[in-house]
């Protein structure tokens, strides 16, 4: 039997384990491949650094956190529920990077990090008993 507490423990390890993911993969790709992640916002262009990827990672991993705890007071299968919420906003997130992606590189890199943090809290935050 899963406690409370254990579970507490286990998706903050979830949530900080997306982040790092993100943070290695943007390792990987910005400094060491010599890659400048970069993205087009209004008529500008910036450059995706690890604390916008952080943050960012953060922000997503404690909303999927805040929505899968809502789910379990108030549906009979939450983990499913969640599954399927959590899938679609990945999907629909993917349309960020390649709208806002500058060339080809920085598109799939951050597709990379898109995909690094939502598969890792959409597998990692349900509880693991029949919900």
């Amino acid at each position: 039997m899963r406690t409370r507490k254990n579970s507490t423990i286990g998706r903050a390890v979830t949530v900080a384990a997306g982040t790092a993911g993100a943070l290695l993969l943007w390792v990987v790709d910005d400094p060491w491949a010599g890659h400048d992640l970069t993205v087009r916002q209004g008529g500008t262009v910036q450059h995706v650094g690890p604390v916008a990827v952080a943050v960012t990672a953060l922000v997503a991993g404690l909303a999927a956190w805040g929505l899968l705890a809502v789910l379990e007071r108030g549906t009979r299968r939450p983990a499913r529920t969640y599954r399927i919420i959590a899938t679609i906003v990945l999907l629909i997130s993917l349309a960020g990077p390649l709208g806002s992606g500058v060339d080809l590189g920085s598109k799939l890199g951050l597709l990379g990090l898109h995909l690094t943090v939502g598969l890792a809290l959409i597998i990692g935050l349900p509880a693991r008993r029949g919900c």
